[in-house]
């Protein structure tokens, strides 16, 4: 069923329900993403949990017009949605930037009673600021952002098995926004250290990480009290979209031991 909540700046925030059960499985996607990146985990999980789908503001089906992109706003949107959920307990999964916004918003939700990081936050202690994002980043996607997403970007979020499907269909997604506007939206990231957030956290934290790049877990138990992760291989920066059968097996084995 699909639905929208209100966040705390007005914008209509959409998402979608399916499946029964306890606990209720929130699934917020990354960058340019939507609330379809997870349909695998939905059809895999929805006989056994509640599954909620949501896009951020500025993705997906979600309001476009935000007038301060910031952390705040999009852990807000997450609360807009939690609030809107009839249960008592709820497993936040963010990927990619959206690790960083859940962090934020478990301190918002008081029925959170763990988190699961796709692919991100694997290090708390290599900080990326708004001036590198600028250097490195965005001045590619200014240029010519087409360029960055076919040459530049395929560098950092694919590996040699990516499947060529994968590839495209998210490339062709990303080309459907402005470089202006994928900068808006990502900026955010890098303009807070999460790291205080990460501190105040008090519920377990669990992460599914591909092996393309290294996760430093000491660095992140020096400011998450419950950090443990699992990899997997041969995956880019998306593994539900890559390998969902095998990554729906790690995510299952994880909620299972969270629960």
């Amino acid at each position: 069923m699909e639905k929208y909540a209100q966040s705390s700046d007005g914008q209509n925030i959409h998402y979608k329900e399916s499946g029964e059960g306890n606990p209720s499985i929130l699934f917020v996607h990354g960058w340019l993403g939507n609330a379809e990146w997870w349909n695998s985990q939905q059809e895999y999980f929805k006989d056994q949990y509640h599954i909620v789908q949501m896009s951020l503001a500025g993705h997906g089906k979600s309001d476009t017009s935000r007038k301060t992109w910031s952390s705040e706003s999009y852990s807000d949107d997450i609360k807009a949605v939690a609030d809107q959920l009839d249960s008592k307990e709820i497993i936040l999964v963010g990927h990619s930037m959206s690790g960083a916004y859940v962090l934020e918003a478990a301190l918002k939700i008081p029925q959170v009673k763990a988190l699961i990081l796709i692919d991100t936050v694997k290090d708390l202690d290599e900080t990326f600021t708004d001036e590198q994002a600028e250097d490195y980043l965005f001045v590619h996607y200014r240029n010519d952002f087409k360029n960055a997403v076919e040459n530049i970007l395929p560098q950092y979020l694919f590996s040699e098995k990516t499947p060529p499907e994968v590839k495209e269909k998210l490339q062709n997604e990303f080309l459907h926004n402005t470089s202006e506007t994928a900068i808006e939206l990502l900026r955010p990231l890098y303009k807070t250290d999460f790291r205080e957030t990460a501190s105040n956290v008090q519920v377990p934290v669990r992460a599914i990480n591909s092996d393309n790049s290294p996760t430093n877990a000491d660095n992140n138990r020096k400011y998450l009290k419950d950090y443990e992760y699992v990899e997997i291989a041969g995956t880019g920066h998306y593994p539900m979209l890559e390998n969902p059968e095998k990554f729906n097996q790690l995510l299952e084995q994880t909620i299972k031991e969270l629960i």
